[in-house]
């Protein structure tokens, strides 16, 4: 078929065309519309909108139509799920990137061999914006030795230390003893901080003062890693994840995962030890320590020490 002809037919009219002598199996979900806040733009922040999904998947022949057996086939849920999901599990920017991501879920089933993902949004334009992309699942590794000496969960993320300090920590004397205790807690840490002292910018936009107060709070990051080396300052979950894994002393930069989290915090820059206390939840922490600061609300499904500034000894 002549590919300009088909350009924009659905992705099951497209996998028709580039299938091969011996055409696969599909399943399709099409007209797929849920409403989510995606988009890269500032006033595609705090704004739902509608955006609808075409995906076909191409599947492994089986006997499940012979068989009449339901076990035996991918359920349509795979693709409807694999959408819910990934919508449910972080705020995205770009179209591209919750292609790439749902396409990656649904090829996960051990049946599925290629995935079309249409995606488009309907509310930016008198018609709609969207992208497809196509992703077959990739050749088998080359079988790997098993090393009996390295323990089948090596790769996981583990359960970080969050450790909140206040201004009144960063600016006493006790502050080089905090962070050698922290450095070599037993836990991967992660420092959050307040906002600088000196008093912030005021907006009469509340969405320009959100960003200005998180941005103080990055101000004092980079303060902290500015005094010690070992304080490195991250702004996403891929950096934190190889920092944790990798023994670095982290220092939060919330910006990026608080203004791309699906469900915002309740608790905003100006009440810090409750921000840092959604963060070690949205993190599955271990535990969180208040260092010179109220305690946050209770209600956490880890255990929160409050700590005065003298008490390194109890971290």
């Amino acid at each position: 078929m002549d590919e300009t002809a088909i350009a924009f037919e659905g992705p099951n009219a497209r996998a028709k065309a580039t299938a091969g002598p011996d055409p696969r199996d599909r399943i399709s979900v099409r007209d797929y519309v849920v409403e989510v806040e995606i988009g890269a733009f500032q006033a595609e922040r705090g704004v739902r909108q509608r955006i609808r999904f075409n995906v076909v998947l191409e599947v492994a022949a089986t006997t499940a139509a012979q068989d009449d057996d339901v076990d035996k086939v991918i359920s349509y849920d795979t693709i409807t799920e694999a959408i819910d999901m990934q919508l449910a599990d972080e705020r995205i920017n770009l179209l591209e990137t919750l292609a790439e991501r749902v396409a990656e879920r649904c090829l996960a089933d051990p049946r599925a061999i290629r995935a079309f993902v249409r995606i488009e949004k309907l509310d930016r334009i008198p018609g709609t914006l969207g992208v497809e992309i196509v992703r077959s699942k990739p050749a088998p590794d080359i079988p790997r030795l098993h090393n009996p000496a390295k323990p089948a969960q090596a790769d996981a993320v583990p359960h970080p230390l969050v450790v909140f300090l206040s201004n009144a920590v960063l600016q006493s004397e006790h502050l080089p003893q905090w962070l050698d205790a922290i450095a070599a807690h037993v836990l991967p840490a992660i420092i959050c901080v307040e906002m600088v002292p000196q008093p912030a910018p005021v907006a009469a936009n509340k969405l320009a003062q959100r960003r200005i107060d998180l941005l103080a709070i990055e101000q004092n990051a980079w303060s902290l890693a500015a005094r010690d080396k070992r304080c490195v300052v991250v702004a996403s979950r891929t950096e934190l994840d190889w920092a944790m894994k990798h023994g670095q002393l982290s220092v939060w930069a919330p910006s990026k995962i608080v203004l791309d989290a699906v469900e915002s915090p309740r608790a905003d820059a100006r009440h810090p030890a409750e921000l840092a206390l959604w963060f070690a939840e949205h993190f599955h922490a271990a535990k969180l320590a208040v260092i010179g600061h109220t305690a946050p609300q209770a209600g956490a499904d880890m255990p929160v020490v409050t700590l005065d500034i003298g008490e390194i000894h109890r971290l």
